[in-house]
């Protein structure tokens, strides 16, 4: 396993995120699911080293990051895209994934520009390289913190909302991207959008109030609600959840509304059951 977590407890004052977690990552895609406030982003951070945790122990990619010694080698070999990138709005495009480069001791100024080219490529921001960032699309902006994360090739790719802004045809070659990522090392999807899961994730945690309520394959959760997803002509009185479709009747989750028919859960079915079922 690439990445271990032992008994991690963190606290924001009298308020426990999570403790007690224990989490082994190897490679592949993972995806991250929960509702807001669940306690993802700060897993997301600790894991990141850009949070300290308050108890348990990390072991990721042979490094121990509680060790100061260990944990500035070890940022060389993690990429991360925050919820917030902090792009720097005077830099250009190619300046900023130039900084980023600095900071992981990318030294080399031949080796740095060949790597803020390849970066820029991966993402399709060639073209915008000298672009300042507060010119840039919000879909360009989430492109180029895609980009900076993945700065020295690392071994480690977390990536929080990573799809946030992009368009059809950005979040496919983003899932082209990733799933080549996972061929050879970890990489850790955050997300709200239960199709970007179905698409590239081998595995899915469903994260919520700090514990883990489901760990398995996108088929796996999914099939957490079989039996428990029907196609009602009438607005259910009680169900987990409910939505009106397009063909002008309702899709539930959870109890079977009298006259409906069942349907085929998906994976976004299966995350709703788990909540719903208090995961």
């Amino acid at each position: 396993m690439n990445v271990k977590v032992c008994e991690l407890g963190k606290r924001y004052g009298a308020k426990t995120v999570f403790e007690r977690l224990e989490l082994e990552l190897g490679a592949g895609v993972i995806g991250l699911l929960g509702p807001n406030g669940a306690g993802k982003t700060t897993l997301l951070r600790c894991l990141a080293t850009a949070l300290t945790p308050d108890s348990g122990r990390m072991e990721i990619l042979g490094f121990d990051p509680a060790h100061r010694s260990q944990r500035t080698p070890l940022r060389k070999h993690i990429g991360y895209l925050p919820q917030n990138p902090g792009l720097y709005p005077h830099f250009t495009a190619s300046a900023m994934v130039d900084y980023i480069a600095h900071l992981k001791e990318v030294t080399d100024r031949h080796v740095r520009k060949s790597e803020v080219e390849r970066v820029l490529a991966e993402v399709d921001l060639t073209e915008a390289a000298g672009v300042r960032v507060r010119k840039l699309s919000g879909g360009m902006r989430q492109r180029l913190g895609i980009a900076q994360a993945l700065v020295g090739d690392p071994q480690f790719v977390i990536l929080d909302e990573p799809t946030v802004g992009l368009d059809p045809e950005q979040r496919m070659r983003f899932r082209t991207l990733t799933s080549r990522l996972g061929e050879d090392r970890t990489v850790l999807l955050s997300t709200h959008q239960t199709e970007d899961i179905a698409a590239l994730c081998d595995r899915v945690i469903v994260f919520n109030k700090g514990r883990i309520g489901f760990d398995g394959t996108p088929p796996e959760l999914a099939d957490a609600a079989s039996g428990r997803v029907w196609a009602s002509d009438k607005q259910p009185v009680t169900a987990h959840a409910f939505w009106r479709t397009a063909d002008g009747r309702y899709r539930v989750v959870g109890e079977r509304p009298p006259g409906s028919t069942a349907v085929a859960p998906t994976v976004e079915d299966g995350y709703l059951q788990f909540l719903g079922a208090g995961a």
